[in-house]
Order: C-alpha cells, then structure tokens, then sequence
C-alpha cells in the first residue's frame, strides 16, 4: 500500500502527492497533534501552535499575507510525513528530498506557486527565530542559539489541540480570504 487514509478520509500518496487531495482541515488536524521537538518537552505544544506563532510574528513584522500563509503552512508536509528530528534528519537525503517536494506541492497549492528564495528565507527567518524561545519558555533552558527579540507575543503555554485546530483553520481562511 502506497497511500495514507487522513482524517477526512483521502487516501493519499506523500511520495507522489495529488494536490487536488490537500485539506486544510487533514493539515490543521494532523499538526495540531503533532507534539513538537518529538514530545521531549515539559508540555505539549503542536506543530499548529508553533505553526500559528510563526504566521502571528510574520503578521507583526509587517509581512505580507502570503508569506504569513507560508509561515501557517510551512510545515504543512508534516501532516503527511510527520517530522525526524534535526539531529538524524539531515543524514536521510531520501527523506529530504521526499519532504521538499511535498511542503512545495502544499505552497504550490495554498499559495498559488512555490516560495521564491527571498519569501522561503524570511519563513526560514521566522522559523528559525521562534525555535530558542520555545525551548527557553517551555523547556526553562536555551539550547538552541540565541533568542533574537520578536515582534509578537508567541504563546506557548499548553493549548488543548481542538482550540488550536480551530484556531490554525481560521487564520488560514482569514488570510486566504484577504
């Protein structure tokens, strides 16, 4: 079996993605309870919480709504694919590979085309930048670099996954609706 049953019921293939198969409602579900940094944390906070806090601070720095869509939607491959941590991630080019492709067919879908490099590396700006907080908030320790001020107010207390389901699917229509 080549393909994924998802929550709404599509049975899809993340190494040969339709786009037509894509949800919002599979990838805010999915993301939602998806812990991360594998669940080695004090709480759990999802990948859509990590997620909603990368498009807030896009949105506080002034950038456009569609690279506040990417931010939303910047690890959207992951409610296919789940995610591997950094530390072995970077030694499966297989898995690189099939990830790329995948979170490309996601923008490709949602935004209309892919990244150009200057938006994927304001996301990867965005991202990179709210990971140390969250290890310093959640964790109490630094341990990844050095936390860089943020223009927004990220949350990362617990959020029940329902309220951040909810919460990922109405910034998307929001923006999408802009």
């Amino acid at each position: 079996m080549d393909f994924m049953t998802t929550y709404t019921g599509e049975h899809f293939t993340p190494t040969n993605p339709n786009p037509a198969q894509l949800n919002i409602v599979d990838i805010a579900r999915s993301l939602s309870m998806l812990c991360r940094a594998n669940g080695h944390l004090k709480h759990f906070y999802s990948v859509a919480q990590h997620c909603v806090n990368c498009a807030n601070e896009a949105a506080a720095r002034g950038l456009s709504k569609r690279i506040q869509l990417a931010c939303l939607l910047h690890d959207g491959s992951e409610a296919y694919i789940s995610d591997i941590t950094r530390p072995v991630k970077k030694h499966l080019p297989t898995y690189l590979e099939i990830e790329a492709h995948l979170q490309n067919v996601v923008y490709e879908y949602f935004l209309g085309s892919p990244l150009t490099n200057e938006e994927a590396l304001a996301v990867d700006e965005i991202d990179d930048g709210i990971l140390p907080w969250e290890f310093k908030e959640i964790m109490g320790r630094n341990t990844e670099g050095e936390c860089k001020p943020l223009q927004s107010k990220p949350v990362f207390c617990f959020v029940a996954f329902s309220q951040m389901e909810d919460e990922f699917k109405t910034i998307f229509h929001r923006l999408i609706k802009d």
